[in-house]
């Protein structure tokens, strides 16, 4: 395209350049002609003019054609018509052709030896003026002049002729300097006029050039740094890998995602990502050859390809390699960024012989890195297209049941420690498959993932409040809370739409959350929550003692709950007096913080006895019941709950909660 523009542009100017070739020719051929037209013509009329002022003016014609001298007044005349400097020469001569007198400027002679003058005698013959161009001869002549043969006519009789000659050159320069000017004058016009759309012309013409270029550019490269494109990397890609077989060796292509990209948006703008995409794309051309590609796919994804290696590890040393220089702190307005990426990567021939493939093979190790933490390097391993397989088939079950409300929502027990009394349920998510029931800990990550938990959380909420407004009044419901639910910014009007739908009191209901959600904007996240809370609503911290900052937002928030995470009962059996101390420190603070405290994973009666004598107020887990749905929770249910536990309390310690036969 840009080749065959500069063509245009040559083409262009070569007609301009013939078409000012034309017109300065043309204009200099018509100005000589003119001039030598003018000049012809002004010099034949001003020696007729001249030949006919002397005839009239001379009276005796006829007595110096008989050979008299010229009397003293013709004389005069013809000194003082010399002296004009019209003409340089006039000579009278005789009716046949013969020279009587000759006045060169303004000497005057007879002419002793006369010689016969033709055209003179032409004219006295024809009785008519005969007007000539003539070429000097001698060097007494002019180059050119211009002559003039008047007969003198008295009575009807040529009485004598009379020649008069005029230099053409003076008439020349006159008539040459005043044509040249308005010549110049006329081509500068014309210059004008052609230079205006020229110009024009020419300034159109670079910016289409340009603005070709551009486009070339655009079509081949992304606009923010300058790398190659999807598009020309595929085409480029393709090339090394159909010349992989006869040149040898091995080609690597590196898949890189930054992670928590969105996370530098946020903060610093979209001037600090563009700021970061850049210096990523400046540092990869900074470490590749010549031969190598580097391609942005498209927001913070990069490729680059190494188009000649000979073996798996010099891929694996270049992409630890790129890690650690993009990991380089930068600076953004005084701000340090440090970037963080996951890479993936395919070797080909080996991982696949296409571009696509190839790609496909690379973003699936890319998936592997993300799913193992992040911040890593994966190649390619062949049960990784298993995985992706079984991976769209979860994403397709779970886009389908969002849309279709096929989510369960079962409910499992909560009972109070204190009093032996069923208090509430907590409402888990369920799905059903086609093989089978999904694990909350598969789908609901990929939910996330996908960002399809805000629209499913809210779906629960509203099952579970729903649900639980045709329970006895002194029932709670929990309802976990994503984080995913908190970044909408539509979490209160989701809860208070859920209550109002229901017609459930407030103070029924539970919001659970983990420290996660803390730690992403815990200011904010913080706010949102003291709102909810003055709805009426209880809000539980979930998973207590999993992470490292718990503790840094019991005081930061007044929670109503906390749930001591299951991996502790998980733990009772071998860890013994350890956990028992742990668990009972986590009691002891939440009592002194005034939050109650819920132990999840309960499983054994040695696991409930503990959490008796060490006054938990709460406990949850398979010992006292599986989550079981809405539809098993009737009326006669729920009050048969209370009726097994108070049958089944052991008589050899004050009373506590067991119900026979609900170990698993």
């Amino acid at each position: 395209m840009a080749y065959l523009a500069n063509i245009s542009f040559w083409r262009g100017t070569l007609l301009l350049i013939a078409a000012l070739s034309v017109l300065v020719g043309g204009t200099w051929s018509t100005v000589n002609h003119t001039t030598e037209n003018l000049v012809q013509n002004y010099v034949k009329s001003t020696a007729r003019e001249w030949a006919y002022f002397l005839a009239d003016n001379v009276s005796d014609f006829q007595q110096i054609a008989a050979g008299e001298q010229p009397s003293a007044a013709s004389m005069t005349f013809f000194q003082s018509a010399g002296r004009a400097r019209r003409v340089f020469r006039y000579i009278i001569f005789n009716p046949d052709g013969y020279s009587l007198v000759v006045s060169d400027d303004d000497k005057v002679a007879l002419v002793d030896l006369s010689e016969l003058n033709e055209t003179a005698a032409q004219a006295s013959k024809s009785k008519a003026p005969v007007v000539n161009i003539r070429n000097g001869t001698t060097p007494d002549m002019p180059a050119a002049y211009g002559e003039a043969y008047v007969p003198a006519i008295t009575n009807g009789k040529v009485v004598a002729v009379v020649g008069a000659f005029v230099d053409e050159g003076e008439a020349r320069a006159v008539i040459s300097s005043f044509t040249w000017r308005a010549a110049v004058a006329l081509c500068g016009l014309t210059a004008f006029a052609f230079a205006l759309p020229a110009i024009a012309w020419y300034r159109r013409t670079r910016e289409k050039q340009a603005a070709d270029r551009r486009i070339q550019f655009l079509a081949h490269h992304d606009p923010l740094t300058g790398l190659y494109n999807r598009a020309r990397m595929i085409e480029r890609l393709e090339a090394a890998l159909a010349a992989l077989p006869a040149r040898g060796g091995l080609l690597a292509l590196h898949f890189i995602d930054l992670d928590h990209f969105k996370h530098v948006n946020d903060t610093l703008g979209h001037d600090g990502g563009d700021f970061l995409l850049k210096t990523i794309g400046e540092r990869l051309r900074a470490m590749t050859r010549i031969e190598d590609m580097v391609c942005r796919l498209g927001g913070d994804e990069f490729v680059v390809v190494q188009t000649v290696i000979g073996h798996r590890s010099e891929a694996a040393e270049f992409a630890n390699r790129l890690i650690s220089i993009l990991r380089t702190p930068m600076y953004f307005k005084d701000q340090e960024i440090c970037a963080d990426l996951t890479i993936g990567v395919a070797i080909g021939p080996e991982d696949g012989m296409t571009p696509e493939r190839l790609l496909k093979s690379a973003d699936l190790a890319l998936y592997a890195g993300k799913t193992a933490g992040r911040g890593c390097v994966r190649f390619f391993a062949a049960e990784m297209d298993a995985a992706l397989q079984e991976r769209l088939t979860l994403e397709r079950v779970i886009r389908d049941a969002a849309e279709h409300d096929k989510f369960d929502v079962h409910y499992q027990p909560v009972y109070e420690t204190s009093s032996h009394q069923l208090v509430g349920f907590e409402a888990l998510a369920r799905l059903n498959g086609p093989d089978g029931p999904i694990p909350p800990l598969v789908f609901i990550p990929l939910a996330e993932e996908i960002r399809l938990i805000d629209k499913i959380g809210a779906w629960i909420l509203r099952e579970a409040c729903r649900t639980a407004a045709g329970w006895p009044r002194d029932l709670t419901v929990a309802v976990n809370l994503s984080p995913a639910q908190f970044e909408s910014g539509q979490i209160e009007e989701t809860v208070a739409t859920a209550l109002r739908d229901s017609g459930l009191a407030p103070n029924r209901l539970e919001l659970e959350l983990t420290e996660s959600l803390l730690l992403r904007n815990s200011e904010s996240t913080l706010a949102t929550l003291r709102r909810l809370k003055e709805m009426g609503v209880s809000i539980v911290m979930d998973d207590f003692g999993t992470g490292y900052s718990s503790l840094g937002y019991l005081w930061k928030f007044p929670f109503d709950k906390i749930k001591i995470d299951r991996s502790f009962m998980e733990s009772f059996e071998k860890a013994g007096r350890d956990v028992e101390t742990v668990v009972k420190t986590i009691i002891a603070l939440g009592r002194e913080l005034n939050m109650r405290v819920t132990v999840e994973g309960v499983e054994t009666p040695d696991q409930v006895d503990f959490l008796y004598d060490a006054e938990a107020d709460q406990m949850q887990g398979f010992y006292f019941g599986r989550p079981m749905p809405a539809t098993e929770l009737s009326g006669d249910v729920l009050a048969d709950f209370l009726k097994a536990h108070e049958a089944a309390m052991p008589s050899n310690h004050k009373p506590r909660l067991v119900v026979a036969g609900a170990k698993h």
